[in-house]
């Protein structure tokens, strides 16, 4: 038995709640991932997982083994990059992790830039809207957007981003254009539900006079910010999402910003990665090389 694939096929498939799950990030058939952790579970002579019809959970011998075997690939996967030189010259594979469109607006751009100037470096970037996580999915760098929980990453701030409310000229034209934020209540609204799942809109009273929440009944709500900022652009009602996600709209007209003044503090943007003692040298140029064009872009936009 191959011990580290075991662990491996182990930690995924509590990573995402199911056999079924993990054998198809695996690309592996559904018994051979069960099989592999019923042969671990025997190795050890002892129950790693619970088994029910509706989810897996861990019994308290897998907690530990869990959280042994997550160590213990780390170490793995640092003794390898020491033994390929990716200490001594920038080399190998970086794996990045941004939010779908924010990596093609954004971290695309300096990535094919790090790519010329760095030709023993390969990059493989992941999109998600998910947040993944970084060791589990074993990802060097990802850029995170919100504010950080308390955690052992080490963060590199970016810039930041402004939240806005926009709407077509159209719309504005035949409905008036809110003066504040209480008026959205008498605005056909498209909601972004990622960011406003609750369909309640986040505002700030200019001077320091506060907050308020606004409850909007939204004609359409969606998943993504690029059908949101489409929706308002075609005169569905007014969105509400992050400024880079309507900037091109803004730039043509299709959209207009409405209540700036009432916005909320601006959201911030970190690269974040895992702390190590000393970190391979393809994630020190990364950092060195797209922090200062990020920084950039972002205050381009804003």
């Amino acid at each position: 038995m191959d011990r580290l694939e075991a662990m491996s096929i182990l930690l995924l498939t509590v990573e995402k709640g199911s056999f079924t799950a993990a054998a198809k990030a695996l690309g592996m058939p559904l018994p051979t991932v069960s099989r592999k952790v019923s042969d671990l579970e025997t190795h050890l002579g002892a129950q790693l997982l619970l088994r029910t019809t509706r989810k897996l959970s861990l019994t308290d011998a897998g907690l530990a083994y869990v959280a042994a075997s997550r160590r213990i690939l780390e170490e793995v996967a640092e003794a390898e990059r020491v033994a390929s030189g990716e200490y001594d010259t920038p080399r190998g594979e970086l794996v990045l992790t941004a939010p779908i469109l924010f990596g093609r607006l954004h971290l695309l751009p300096v990535v094919t830039d790090f790519l010329a100037a760095y030709p023993d470096i390969t990059v493989r970037l992941s999109l998600s809207d998910r947040n993944l996580h970084l060791l589990d999915e074993h990802l060097d760098m990802a850029v995170r957007i919100g504010a950080l929980p308390d955690s052992s990453m080490v963060a590199t701030r970016i810039g930041s981003m402004r939240m806005v409310v926009c709407a077509s000229p159209n719309l504005l034209g035949s409905h008036g254009a809110p003066k504040r934020p209480e008026d959205l209540s008498s605005l056909p609204c498209v909601n972004f539900e990622p960011m406003s799942g609750a369909s309640i809109w986040p505002f700030r009273r200019p001077g320091g006079a506060g907050g308020v929440d606004i409850a909007v009944t939204p004609r359409l709500s969606v998943t993504t910010a690029e059908a949101a900022v489409w929706a308002a652009s075609q005169d569905v009602g007014a969105t509400r999402v992050l400024h880079y996600q309507c900037a091109e709209a803004v730039r043509s007209g299709a959209l207009r910003i409405v209540l700036p003044e009432f916005e909320p503090d601006p959201i911030p943007i970190h690269l974040i990665h895992a702390a190590r003692g000393a970190s391979p040298l393809k994630m020190r140029s990364f950092l060195d090389f797209a922090t200062t064009r990020l920084r950039h872009r972002l205050e381009d936009v804003n």
